[in-house]
């Protein structure tokens, strides 16, 4: 006979129950992952109480809070349509179609105080689980176009759960959201709000469909923690890398080429600094650089799978030849050219143009090639999101013997590369098989393994992302955090032994016979353009002497000085130094305000004392008032200053030939 399952009971009945239930449990967790208090479980369920002022707690939150907004936006503004509303690492948002025209500032505030009004009243969430028809009629009653589309999405077999707030048993006096949870006992566990902006949003991120309004806000347990947390955005607006990138001069944009960045002459030198700084450390690491095409025929990326899987983000070039031939030449073209969205399948034809022997693993190929995607419109955000970018871009091919010292190398290299960039906390997260993928479930199972094993082999401590990896391999993700303590991923290393059998590479083992390589992706910038925008704003404009546009800005306090200026800038040019002058005949006070708003590591003041003396009074931007120091002491200073940080070569046993 078989056993009855156990019944299935709320969280909150269970603890309440046994006499545990609390104010300030928030949800409960179940073998990672959040449940709420109102959702049935086996009754002989393992859990473990999550309390207001934990991480985890923060999520719950906020996906109440972003429900509350929308309830106070329905009373307040009638006939405004709702359409989704997650919780995000900075706090909430929801999308809403209001007939009447966009939210003001003062929309704003009225929405926050009617908030504030259904938090204080502790008014209970609850949930229930419907049917698909009865959801429909529901949405279809309040005139809930969206939510309609959103419950024909919902698999057939899938539980629908509505949650309410308001008074218990009183659907009437309640609002009421089709969604998976989780969400708090009651408003009053919300605590304290702001809303932080409007944008506009497209309905599912298409800009085919109708504009929407996003609501962004955010949610803390207390006063306190939300001060703080707005001291932090505003920081964040005043080192928003669109903000300094015009102020400093660094790039611009131009709608003549929409997404594609263009770096001014204080951009570039930085640009090519972290370029240059990358292809220094692969020297020592092994590597060895390649240029690759720009077009290819689309081929390359059919037998790659690329043309398969990611057709939409491909740009697809026409000659002056084909419109020339009209529609019929436009069409045949199109059928075979794409511009290159990756470096990846130009690597694997490299690879196979001749007969590689296994002592030649593993082979460690560098291109930093400029790279095309067609990005959506709606989702193009300065350097973080772009259409042309370059990314410090390499791949290894390797027999399963050297797969797990080329990752711990690979790490080495990255962790050195991070802290030499000021970011010293770094996460690892193992991205896992997504549903639209190639190869086999067992090539899968055994290159899932093989990367865990590595990273248990090298001690890093990492967490799984189900669903996340390549369509070609699971990836291992490098998550850093910036100077106001927010997270970005830059760095990945991705397992592949799908493309080196679509291409058919092969190497001739030491026991004669061929064998197909595995093969790795990794970068550790990541995009150039992004790493850009995120150090320019880690750093707030302040780069270090080795990488900033100039080092120094000499500056007179007189014509007079212009002479000495000159010679003093034409020795220090000599030495390899980045300098510039200001002999304008602008007043001193004017002079160093417009140096201070450039931030250049140093300000170098020339008076009749200086130039009289052969000295230099130095200001550095980091460390204040030096004094006066001689031109040979100030040359020192900035050649030390001008090192980039070293990173530890790899030893034998970690990667090498």
């Amino acid at each position: 006979m078989s056993t009855p399952a156990p019944a299935r009971r709320t969280p909150g009945e269970l603890l309440r129950e046994r006499g545990q239930f609390t104010d300030d449990i928030v949800a409960v967790r179940m073998g990672g992952k959040l449940v709420d208090v109102h959702t049935p479980i086996a009754s002989d369920a393992e859990f473990s109480v999550v309390r207001k002022g934990e991480p985890l707690a923060l999520e719950v939150i906020r996906h109440s809070a972003a429900h509350v907004m929308a309830d106070a936006v329905q009373r307040l503004f009638p006939g405004t349509q709702v359409t989704i509303g997650p919780s995000i690492d900075s706090g909430f948002y929801y999308d809403f179609d209001r007939p009447d025209g966009p939210f003001t500032e003062k929309d704003l505030q009225a929405i926050e105080a009617e908030m504030r009004r259904i938090i204080k009243a502790h008014k209970p969430f609850y949930r229930e689980e419907v049917t698909r028809e009865a959801a429909q009629q529901l949405f279809g009653s309040m005139g809930e176009k969206y939510k309609l589309e959103l419950i024909d999405a919902i698999p057939e077999g899938e539980a629908i759960s509505l949650y309410r707030h308001g008074s218990p048993g009183r659907p009437e006096g309640t609002w009421v959201d089709v969604c998976r949870g989780p969400h708090v006992p009651d408003t009053g566990h919300i605590g304290a709000v702001k809303l932080t902006s409007v944008a506009g949003a497209y309905w599912r991120g298409d800009e085919r469909n109708p504009m929407l309004q996003r609501v962004y806000g955010t949610a803390f347990t207390s006063e306190a923690e939300l001060a703080e947390h707005l001291k932090m955005l505003e920081e964040a607006r005043q080192r928003d890398h669109r903000k300094l990138g015009k102020e400093l001069e660094l790039f611009m944009f131009h709608e003549y080429a929409p997404g594609m960045p263009f770096f001014l002459p204080r951009g570039a030198s930085v640009y090519h600094g972290l370029v240059n700084y990358i292809r220094s450390l692969y020297v020592d690491y092994g590597y060895e650089e390649v240029i690759t095409p720009q077009i290819f025929d689309k081929r390359l990326f059919a037998t790659s799978g690329h043309l398969e899987n990611f057709l939409e983000n491909m740009y697809l070039p026409v000659t002056a030849d084909a419109l020339a031939k009209g529609e019929s030449g436009v069409k045949q073209e199109l059928e075979w050219a794409t511009q290159k969205p990756m470096n990846c399948p130009s690597h694997c034809l490299m690879f196979g143009q001749r007969r590689r022997s296994y002592r030649e693993l593993p082979w460690r190929v560098a291109d930093f090639g400029r790279l095309h995607r067609f990005e959506r419109a709606g989702v193009l955000h300065g350097l973080a999101r772009v259409r042309s970018f370059c990314q410090d871009d390499a791949h290894i091919f390797c027999t399963p013997d050297q797969l797990e010292p080329e990752i711990a190398a690979f790490n080495q290299l990255l962790f050195g590369v991070y802290r030499a960039f000021g970011f010293e906390n770094v996460s690892v997260k193992l991205a896992l098989r997504p549903e639209k993928r190639l190869g086999s479930d067992e090539l899968w199972d055994r290159t899932e393994a093989a990367l865990e094993s590595a990273l248990l082999q090298s001690g890093v401590p990492f967490e799984k992302l189900e669903g996340e990896g390549a369509f070609y391999g699971p990836k291992l993700e490098f998550h850093v955090t910036d100077a106001l303590k927010r997270s970005w991923q830059l760095g990945t290393i991705q397992l592949d032994y799908a493309m080196p059998e679509r291409f058919g590479l092969e190497f001739i083992g030491n026991d004669g016979a061929g064998h197909t390589p595995i093969m790795l992706h990794r970068a550790i910038l990541g995009s150039l353009e992004r790493f850009f925008g995120i150090y320019l704003e880690h750093v707030g404009g302040k780069f270090p002497t080795w990488l900033a546009p100039e080092q120094a800005i000499l500056v007179t306090v007189s014509e007079r000085q212009a002479e000495y200026a000159n010679k003093v800038h034409d020795e220090l040019a000599a030495s390899g130094l980045r300098i510039i002058l200001d002999i304008s005949a602008d007043k001193l006070g004017a002079k160093i305000r417009t140096a201070r708003l450039m931030r250049h590591p140093y300000i170098v003041v020339i008076g009749d004392d200086e130039a009289a003396n052969g000295m230099l009074s130095v200001r550095s931007r980091d460390a204040g008032e030096l004094g006066k120091l001689s031109v040979s002491e100030f040359r020192e200073r900035l050649l030390n200053e001008s090192k980039p940080p070293q990173v530890a070569k790899p030893s034998r046993s970690e990667g090498s030939s």
